[in-house]
């Protein structure tokens, strides 16, 4: 168990909190993408693939994380877990390095639920495309015109309608693999391949002829990234 986690085997890491700087000045994102702030204490979020011999308390330990923090942070009432699990595994600040959120306070539950919207919508697409996909859904977070957070961004409706379809066919609720929380994750931390774009469609199947209205910012796989006319 030890061996397997020192190699870090599985491990990817990314930045959720970044350090600023303007003019000699740390400069804070004034916009909230979430609902809560139970990640906001940490540097980094490493995401761990749970395999078989791995026990909760021995992964952290590895990564000298509270236990009671690490079952937090992944919302779990007890330590069983189980192969294939996927966990995020919080690394603390450290006490003489200022930083702040690139993108805002986040839940995990805001963070797996973009995981989700991004597993539906573009699962089988690149890892850029799949960013791609959950900077998009932060741009209209960010953007005038569209609701403040996550959560209510994806389930937002149109004349009654989803503006997601994986919302509408009930896709949202597949469990995201590594990949999409990845994505997530790089995408809170800043990253955006589509440079601002509010929406994105795959030509080949979409059937709103208004979308197709919109300038396009770039394409990325099968989608196409939009922005308002």
């Amino acid at each position: 168990m030890g061996s397997k986690l020192t190699r870090y085997a599985g491990v990817v890491t990314f930045f959720l909190v970044l350090t600023w700087v303007a003019a000699g000045k740390q400069v804070e994102a004034s916009t909230s993408w979430g609902s809560g702030s139970d990640l906001t204490h940490y540097r980094y979020m490493l995401c761990y693939t749970v395999r078989p011999g791995d026990t909760l308390y021995d992964i952290a330990r590895a990564y000298d994380v509270p236990l009671t923090k690490l079952m937090d942070t992944n919302k779990l009432k007890d330590t069983i877990i189980r192969p294939g699990d996927v966990l995020l595994v919080p690394d603390r600040v450290s006490d003489n390095v200022p930083a702040v959120l690139s993108r805002g306070g986040i839940s995990r539950e805001d963070l797996m639920l973009l995981a989700r919207l991004i597993h539906a919508e573009a699962r089988g697409e690149s890892f850029t495309g799949q960013v791609a996909v959950g900077a998009v859904i932060l741009n209209r977070v960010a953007s005038p015109g569209f609701p403040k957070t996550i959560r209510e961004v994806i389930f937002q409706k149109d004349s009654n309608v989803f503006q997601f379809s994986p919302v509408e066919d009930g896709s949202i609720y597949l469990e995201p693999d590594e990949t999409a929380i990845n994505a997530a994750l790089e995408a809170l931390a800043g990253r955006d391949p589509t440079n601002g774009a509010l929406f994105f469609y795959n030509p080949r199947t979409a059937t709103d002829r208004w979308i197709r209205t919109l300038p396009v910012v770039t394409r990325i796989g099968n989608h196409v990234f939009a922005t308002k006319a």
